[in-house]
């Protein structure tokens, strides 16, 4: 390929416009509209997976784009009217198709490159600590994506010269990245498609499990079908007849075959869990993921004092360590509890905002108290055992009155939820000594159990 000439293509075709569209309709996309790509652990600047997992999401309007803009590309020898001047020159046709293909492909894969930098620089200068080389592939494969799909757009127009073709064709990529979606409200993403169909687009879900990535099955069987997509639409636009036309479907086909032979048929084989990420990383009783191994040195000696004041409260069926959460679970599925373990999730707004003394409260309140709905962003569930937590900390920690372990709010509903703690915190202080600890040894067992802890404090029948 004549680099002069290509320089020319970058320079004066619509290509460039083709690549500054998707980059600023993707940043545009994660900037302008609100959602929990910007909180918790699996924000998209905190960690290396679920920054490439996120700008694989933004390809669900991304990758349909570019087969629309290169169709339009695509037309530009008919509109121009050279296509009988074009074919007549002794040049040969792949070597023609290959200047606007290659311009369109540097293009795309550079807007795509510029927007993974801008994330990879953001999670470089955050807190992670953990970098997995998992995160590669999924980038890689996310341009191949654009690419495969803008020059499979330029091909079908050069095939069918319609300026139909290209709002047709972004209408039937979004209808089949629809269909073919897969959805995280389970443990493992999954759709309505078998997983082998639905795993053909190159769309993922916004990361919702920090740990879970894509394995490597899934990152080989779709590349072979987007190099297919790619050597078809590359077929099709240097085709010269209607015999070669034709056969330019072969690739395409051979290489959704492959992919789907290669391609695991169970979510479970699809999201995988990170072991290197998932592995615990110790100082004593207290243990996190190597993800977040950085949390470590403040989190250690809370924990240590955490389960010292448990071990006062409880006696002998206190929990004896702290550890990170780790089970993969449905959306408002119920934790894992054990009676053994003070379970941690840092997605937790209050773990998260918690330092210092707060944080040793709170570990209290878990390991006292634990809340059997989990308490997340997306999930919100749990604030409903917050009240007795507070109560239950508070009094292992010898407050003189009631400290709730977050601000309460100003509604009605909030207002008496609080009153109603407060009538249990004295009504359990007013109690003897040895009373009050049986009240608290009974909580603890109602939260493990995932009955009313406040019902277990105020000594009613639990409901």
């Amino acid at each position: 390929m004549n680099g002069r000439v290509l320089r020319i293509e970058l320079k004066r075709s619509a290509a460039p416009w083709v690549g500054l569209v998707i980059l600023g309709g993707s940043l545009a996309f994660l900037y302008l509209v609100h959602g929990l790509w910007w909180y918790g652990t699996t924000a998209w600047t905190a960690q290396w997976t679920s920054m490439a997992l996120t700008t694989r999401c933004v390809l669900a309007y991304g990758w349909p784009l570019a087969v629309g803009l290169g169709a339009l590309h695509g037309l530009r020898d008919s509109r121009s009217r050279m296509t009988e001047l074009l074919t007549s020159t002794p040049r040969p046709a792949w070597r023609r198709a290959a200047l606007p293909a290659g311009a369109t492909a540097i293009s795309l894969a550079a807007a795509f490159g510029l927007l993974v930098l801008w994330g990879a620089v953001q999670v470089a200068l955050g807190s992670a600590t953990y970098l997995p080389l998992g995160w590669l592939p999924i980038s890689l494969v996310a341009a191949l994506a654009l690419v495969a799909g803008a020059v499979f757009g330029m091909g079908v127009a050069r095939a069918l010269p319609s300026v139909l073709t290209p709002p047709l064709l972004v209408v039937v990529f979004l209808m089949m990245t629809v269909l073919l979606r897969q959805t995280t409200e389970s443990a493992l993403p999954s759709g309505f498609a078998p997983n082998r169909l639905a795993l053909l687009s190159p769309v993922t879900e916004m990361p919702r499990e920090l740990l879970l990535t894509l394995s490597g099955a899934v990152d080989l069987g779709q590349t072979l079908w987007l190099l297919g997509l790619l050597a078809t639409g590359f077929a099709l636009l240097s085709a010269a007849t209607r015999r070669a036309r034709l056969l330019a479907v072969v690739p395409v086909l051979a290489g959704a075959t492959l992919a789907l032979l290669i391609l695991p048929a169970a979510a479970r084989d699809s999201y995988v869990v990170d072991k290197a990420a998932a592995a615990l990383v110790c100082d004593g009783p207290v243990c996190v993921t190597q993800v977040h191994r950085s949390r470590l040195p403040e989190l250690a000696p809370r924990g240590k004092e955490a389960l010292r004041l448990l071990h006062d409260a409880l006696g002998d069926q206190a929990p004896t360590s702290v550890r990170e959460e780790t089970a993969l679970r449905t959306i408002a599925d119920e934790r894992q509890l054990s009676a053994g373990v003070v379970l941690i999730d840092f997605d937790d707004p209050l773990i998260t905002r918690a330092t210092g003394a707060d944080l040793t409260r709170l570990l209290v309140a878990q390991g006292l108290a634990p809340n059997c709905e989990p308490r997340t962003l997306w999930e919100g569930g749990g604030l409903v055992d917050v009240p007795a937590q507070s109560i239950a900390a508070s009094w292992a920690l010898g407050d003189h009155q009631l400290e709730p372990l977050q601000k309460p709010e100003t509604d009605v509903y909030s207002q008496r939820t609080w009153a109603n703690a407060e009538t249990a915190w004295e009504k359990l202080t007013a109690l003897p000594p040895a009373e009050q600890r049986s009240r608290i040894a009974r909580t603890h067992a109602a939260a493990l159990s995932c009955e009313n802890e406040l019902a277990a404090l105020t000594g009613e029948a639990s409901s």
